[in-house]
Order: structure tokens, then C-alpha cells, then sequence
């Protein structure tokens, strides 16, 4: 029997047993993170080796310099992930790993060396969207959470109104058309000089802000479901370059606090826009940690009678646990499970 044929069996299996360990994988970008999570909710450990530091250096993540660390990384990862849960490897029901959507190099680490390891455990293989994985973070840090329900996705990547009517079954309802917000902050914060990565260091600064600043700038698609934020990106850029090629002063925290605001004004407008039908809203993705939208949020959501359920901290960046999350609800849905030919994408549908 070939190790597919025997990994299929096993699958479907693991839909009738009462306690399910996954151990996943994530390296779509320059973090790499081990995870064990039991039945989608409870996580045994979530390792992750970041490397903000190295990147910090050249403003950004550069792709060959993310991928190296990832090969350096990743046994140590595995090691303390096993360490905290108290687990081995042969405790391991299944592996899941982060095909896509990421950085090509990065993703190849992760998706190899999980093949390796589900290869050598005789264990299923499931191949697990990103995306999907920043909306099962929600199923970890709140244990009552069941779809169906609206979820804001906003990341580096992805910008994005999703109705998750279960688990598995996702209907994209509005998108970014240009730049994704997490995108536009980094942007802006390097425009500002500020260091990578630039969305929690534009949310520091904007808290000393005390003046608007008016940019040339009008909201875009107003009657529409679908983000632009490339529009609200060149205002604010071309307002720092205008204000340093005549020698104006300018506060950067003005600047910071400004652009914040219009861009968390728009993400709430469309969301609150398209939550009249929908009594629950899910918060997916890094910049659902900016304080200022996680505050306008909950005020919206009040006002409007929408219960919100806002990711913990540390599930709102990129993460394995998050992975293994999602992955269980792929195993009980039927799929997910991989062949050995499994590779990475740059992008995925939602």
C-alpha cells in the first residue's frame, strides 16, 4: 500500500476519534512556527522563531535572507514545540503546513519538511490555505465561536469581507482592488522612516498625534463592498515628499494618527456595511491587532447590536497554531489531505 492510499484511510478515520493532535507548520513569511493543537481549540504549544531583527536591518523581508532562517530554524522549532506540549512524535495524529499564499521560498521550507515528517510518521498530510488560518485563530481564543459568521480579514496580504457560512465554506463578498491595507501601513511607515515592520509602529506613533492633516485624498467605491488603498498610500506619500522638498515642517505623528484614521475609517464603513444580515463579526489577520481599529470596532459593533470576537494578540500575526486550528476543521470536512506532490502557491482564493 502506497503512503497515500494508507494516509487516506487514516483520514478518514480521524473523523470518528474523540481526541485529534495535529501538528502544523507555517514559514509563509519570515516567521517559522511549530504548533500542536488538540481538536481545533486547545493548544498544547505554538512556538514561533521570529526574524523581525535580521529584516529590520534592510526595511523589510527579503525573500532568500527569510528562507535561509527558515532551514536554520525550523528541527529547533519542531524540538520545542514537542518540549512545551509534552508530547513526541509518535503522539502525532496528522501534520498540517501553510501551502499558500506567502513567499515562494519561504512556503517551500515549510511545505518540504512537513512532507518529510508526515512521510516518516505514516501520518496524514494537509495542506492548509493562509488565509483560512488567520480566521481559525478565532476558533482558539474563543471556544463558543461556530459559523456562521462576517469576517474582516486584514493582513499584509489579503483585505477582504468573507461570510463564513461553515468551517470549511467561505463566499467572498468584498476585496481589496489595488493595495491590502497591512501593505499601505508598511508603506507608510517606511515613507515616515520608521522601522520594519511598520503597522505596530504607525499604531505607537498615531497615539501621540494631536492635529489632523488634511491630505489630498477622497474615499474611493463608496458604494461597494471592495477596499482601495492605494489612493490613500500615494496622498500620504506625496504629502511627506512635498513638506521635505519645500522644507516644511511636518509632525510625524500627525501624519501617522491622520492616515490611521482614514484607513481604520474605511475598513469599519464597509464592515458595518455588510454586517446588517449577519449578528456575528470575526476579526482575521495582523492588523486586527491595531489598537485603533480593534477600538472603532467595538464601538461600531455596539452601537449596531453585532457581537464581535476580536483575536487574542498573539494568534494575529503569523502563527502555527492558527493552522492547526483550521486544519481540524479540514480533516472533519474530508479535505485538505495531500499526496506527496504537494508544492507551494505565491497566491490562493479565499
Amino acid at each position: 500500500m502506497s503512503y497515500f492510499e494508507d494516509a487516506q484511510k487514516k483520514y478518514e478515520k480521524l473523523k470518528h476519534k474523540e481526541n485529534v493532535l495535529i501538528l502544523s507548520v507555517e514559514s509563509s513569511c519570515d516567521e517559522t512556527s511549530i504548533a500542536l493543537v488538540e481538536n481545533g481549540r486547545k493548544v498544547l504549544s505554538n512556538i514561533v522563531s521570529s526574524q523581525i531583527d535580521i529584516h529590520k536591518l534592510y526595511g523589510g523581508v527579503v525573500p532568500e535572507i527569510a528562507s535561509r532562517n527558515h532551514i536554520k530554524n525550523i528541527t529547533g522549532v519542531l524540538d520545542e514545540a514537542l518540549l512545551k506540549a509534552n508530547k513526541t512524535l509518535s503522539d502525532i495524529d496528522a501534520v498540517a503546513v501553510t501551502y499558500g499564499a506567502g513567499l515562494i521560498g519561504a512556503l517551500l521550507v515549510g511545505v518540504n519538511f512537513a512532507k518529510t515528517l508526515a512521510f516518516a510518521l505514516k501520518v496524514p498530510l494537509i495542506a492548509v490555505s493562509h488565509v483560512h488560518g488567520h480566521i481559525g485563530a478565532n476558533y482558539i481564543s474563543h471556544v463558543d465561536l461556530t459559523p456562521p459568521f462576517l469576517c474582516l480579514m486584514v493582513s499584509g496580504g489579503h483585505t477582504a469581507i468573507v461570510e463564513v457560512k461553515d468551517y470549511c465554506d467561505f463566499n467572498l463578498l468584498g476585496t481589496t482592488v489595488d493595495d491590502s491595507v497591512g501593505e499601505c501601513f508598511d508603506k507608510v511607515a517606511r515613507v515616515l522612516g520608521l522601522s520594519y515592520p511598520g503597522g505596530p509602529n504607525i499604531d505607537r506613533l498615531a497615539k501621540e498625534g494631536k492635529n489632523i492633516v488634511k491630505f489630498n485624498y477622497k474615499t474611493p467605491l463608496k458604494d461597494t463592498l471592495n477596499f482601495s488603498f492605494s489612493g490613500l498610500k500615494t496622498a500620504v506619500v506625496n504629502y511627506v515628499h512635498n513638506c521635505e522638498q519645500k522644507n516644511t515642517d511636518f509632525s510625524k505623528a500627525d501624519v501617522a494618527c491622520s492616515f490611521q484614521e482614514l484607513a481604520t475609517d474605511e475598513l469599519v464603513s464597509k464592515t458595518m456595511l455588510a454586517c446588517r444580515d449577519y449578528p456575528k463579526l470575526v476579526v482575521a489577520g495582523g492588523v486586527g491587532a491595531n489598537s485603533r481599529l480593534r477600538e472603532k470596532l467595538e464601538t461600531a459593533c455596539k452601537k449596531n447590536g453585532v457581537k464581535l470576537y476580536l483575536p487574542d494578540l498573539k494568534y494575529c500575526t503569523d502563527n502555527a497554531a492558527m493552522i492547526g486550528a483550521i486544519a481540524y476543521y479540514y480533516m472533519k470536512a474530508g479535505i485538505g489531505l495531500s499526496d506527496l506532490s504537494l508544492t507551494a502557491s505565491a497566491t490562493v482564493r479565499i
